[in-house]
């Protein structure tokens, strides 16, 4: 039997994975939770932008809301007037693909936000140059696990294509943000706007606080404890929100478990809406999320028309609706299969790191009906195809 472990969510901090050393700095002693923090670095040659300044006094991140759309100004403001809360901030969350996972990217004002983030972070306005000039700062964790140094770039995926930011800093933010990027980059990526909200309470009055704030969203998003407090039965309601192509705004926001062996479990409803068995060319019965089998069954159709059916070999599919973290491993981020809108295809001959043997026909179809090849990617992954562009 699978056991859960402690926590579910969405938004997880990414786990180090050592590619090199960073200082550190001392903990704060009021932030119970929290972990020594990292200095920060900036990529030499600053651009010329002028950071927000810093807007009031530092706060420290207690809970992070976010909702399933956008928190209207007269919510936000109960929120921020709630006894026990010190001090409230909106951004804009959500995941955003990276290759065939996703990283939780925060679109902010940097002005307000950055008053929540560690003192060594809140107060280096060079970390909040780079995000006024359009870069991005990427928490030291992801930074390690997406293998990118200062100043080589990073694809956020918006459509078929993705927005090539430039690694501006390392810094230590938010709990639970991986990128942090200022709020017309949240517009390219098509991020909801202001669908959450990074809030300071009283010590003396969080749980009170912490309650009053999810009666207010009414089960329309999740309240996430960040800086002390037990950590959410497995279960908790998250908003699984992934933006960055076209098909995101059909693809609906779930809750999950997840367990011990990497697997995700997302919520029966959500599933019954939107997940369908269908016979296909070629492969047979596929599982996949219902926007994407349209264009699926368009691409493997015209692969069959056009005498390549042989290309594929449907005994190496992988599987469409695979609900898991990246190599079963929690700490990766969660696979665009948990929203089951990729495929798998000839996996054997098609490994991660390779040129792959796919027949490049097959892509060319594929990239015709919508998809994202992984093959494009910095780390190659020729097997994968990805529903990007919704074609009517």
């Amino acid at each position: 039997m699978r056991t859960a472990p402690a926590v579910a969510a969405l938004l997880l901090a990414v786990a180090v994975s050592g590619c090199g050393m960073y200082d550190a700095v001392p903990q704060r002693p009021s932030a119970a939770g929290y972990s020594p923090l990292a200095a920060p670095q900036v990529v030499g040659g600053a651009p010329a932008a002028e950071p927000e300044p810093l807007r009031g006094p530092l706060r420290r991140p207690d809970v992070l809301v976010i909702a399933d759309d956008e928190l209207d100004g007269k919510l936000r403001r109960r929120i921020g007037t709630l006894p026990g809360v010190r001090a409230a901030e909106a951004l804009s969350v959500a995941s955003v693909p990276v290759g065939d996972r996703s990283v939780t990217v925060a679109a902010v004002d940097s002005g307000g936000y950055r008053r929540f983030t560690a003192s060594h972070t809140a107060t280096a306005d060079p970390v909040w140059q780079v995000v006024a000039a359009g870069d991005a700062v990427l928490s030291h964790d992801i930074g390690r696990d997406l293998n990118r140094p200062l100043g080589d770039t990073v694809g956020l995926r918006a459509g078929a294509h993705d927005i090539d930011l430039r690694i501006g800093a390392y810094a230590t933010t938010v709990p639970r943000i991986d990128v942090v990027v200022n709020e017309q980059r949240g517009e390219q990526l098509g991020m909801r706007r202001h669908n959450a909200i990074v809030v300071a309470l009283d010590d003396a009055r969080r749980a009170d606080a912490s309650a009053a704030i999810a009666r207010l969203l009414g089960g329309r998003g999740s309240v996430q404890e960040l800086s002390a407090g037990p950590a959410p039965p497995s279960g908790t309601r998250q908003a699984a929100y992934l933006t960055g192509s076209t098909a995101s705004a059909s693809l609906g926001s779930f809750s999950y478990r997840y367990f011990a062996d990497g697997t995700v479990q997302p919520e029966a409803s959500w599933v019954r809406a939107n997940i369908r068995t269908e016979q296909m060319p070629i492969l047979g019965d596929v599982t996949c999320h219902r926007v994407m089998l349209p264009q699926l069954r368009a691409a493997l159709t015209e692969i069959a028309h056009s005498g390549l059916s042989g290309e594929i070999d449907p005994a190496d599919y992988g599987g469409c609706y695979v609900p898991r973290f990246i190599g079963y491993d929690p700490s990766q981020g969660l696979s665009m299969h948990t929203w089951g809108i990729a495929v798998d295809l000839n996996v054997s001959g098609n490994m991660r790191g390779t040129v792959g043997e796919i027949d490049r026909r097959v892509v060319r179809i594929f990239k015709k009906w919508g998809f994202a090849w992984g093959g494009d990617w910095a780390w190659t992954d020729p097997m994968h195809f990805e529903l990007a562009t919704i074609i009517r």
